[in-house]
């Protein structure tokens, strides 16, 4: 689920049959419905929440290899455009919204769309690692880009520049030495608070669980970096592995990490006393610098912290859970909602 920027809107994605629904958020209803040309997992919105671009790796292009950006009229909710772009799967939009950067499958590039008065234009920058999200500076002037490396296919992971005055990437990353202070040990997902940068991955090979006690032997790594500076800086935070997607910051400098395809230790029914129980959630404490991995089996599909409450709204294994940010733990109160849930947003607050 996407919620637009002015919060009157939420866009919900369903893969069963590729069908994008607009839900109007005051009528608690939907207002329109539209089926895109194959799957998608993303979904950016302009800042005046009037178009969508929508990542379709698989959507057709006559005369080009399949992928392209949709582009979608948030009043109607019809497709109004494509920009035909290879294999494209994630997006990041610029805060003036002048500015579309596309990442594919495979690729070490990134794929700049520009927006003006005539058609998009689109120039593919070369340079990277297999780049997976970006950041924005306040000018736009410049992106931080977020390299997988080789957890995506690649060789190294890192956060490279993007000159977006004159669409150049920063110098090329390569082997980690220690004078090359880019490089960080995994990045599938990101999140930014200020000027730190939060990054979470699995190395390729995983690291193995050190200062846990677990089952589990493999585990992924969290990493601190400041993009002041260009530099990490705190390293090898032990966490669950997987594939990690979705990250967020909630209440007491609670960052809570989920990933997919986990080592998961899973009790035997019924659980003996002091059985481990681990599943695809890390909790980090960017205060005391602790790592929680809370007692619960699943893939993390969703994350969402409350702005004006200690809680954070987390799907797990199909279920929502809620969170206090003060324990690290499950509040007393918990809502059942049926059937399995995928996702999580706040629409007001």
């Amino acid at each position: 689920m996407v919620v637009t920027p002015n919060r009157v809107q939420t866009m919900v994605f369903s893969d069963a049959d590729n069908r994008l629904t607009l839900i109007s958020n005051g009528g608690e209803s939907a207002s329109a419905q539209t089926t895109l040309p194959g799957f998608t997992e993303s979904i950016v919105v302009s800042p005046d929440s009037l178009t969508a671009y929508v990542a379709v790796p698989t959507a057709s292009v006559v005369g080009q290899s399949p992928g392209a950006v949709e582009i979608l009229n948030l009043n109607t909710g019809g497709i109004t455009g494509q920009i035909a772009i290879p294999a494209v799967r994630h997006l990041a939009l610029g805060h003036s919204g002048n500015r579309l950067l596309a990442f594919s499958d495979n690729l070490n590039s990134v794929a700049v769309v520009s927006f003006g008065t005539g058609n998009p234009a689109v120039t593919f920058v070369d340079g990277f690692d297999r780049p997976v999200m970006a950041f924005f500076s306040g000018d736009d002037n410049t992106a931080y880009v977020v390299n997988c490396g080789a957890e995506c296919g690649g060789t190294q992971a890192s956060v490279q520049t993007l000159d977006l005055m004159t669409n150049t990437a920063g110098p090329p990353k390569g082997v980690c030495t220690p004078g090359n202070t880019s490089c960080v040990q995994a990045a599938s997902v990101a999140v930014l608070d200020g000027t730190t940068l939060y990054l979470a991955g699995t190395p390729v090979p995983a690291s193995p669980c050190t200062g846990q006690t677990t089952a589990a032997t493999s585990c992924g790594l969290l990493t601190v970096f400041d993009l002041t500076s260009l530099s990490v800086t705190k390293s090898s935070i032990v966490i669950t592995d997987g594939y990690h997607n979705r990250m967020a910051l909630g209440a007491n400098g609670q960052l809570f990490v989920g990933a997919h395809n986990c080592t998961e230790i899973i009790p035997p029914i019924p659980p003996p006393q002091g059985a481990e129980v681990r599943g695809c959630l890390s909790i980090y404490n960017t205060q005391t610098f602790a790592v929680v991995i809370p007692p619960a089996n699943g893939d993390v599909t969703g994350i969402e912290p409350i702005a004006t409450r200690k809680v954070v709204y987390v799907v797990q294994g199909g279920e929502l859970q809620i969170y206090d940010t003060i324990t690290d733990k499950l509040q007393t109160t918990q809502i059942d909602v049926s059937g399995q849930v995928i996702d999580v947003k706040t629409v007001d607050f």
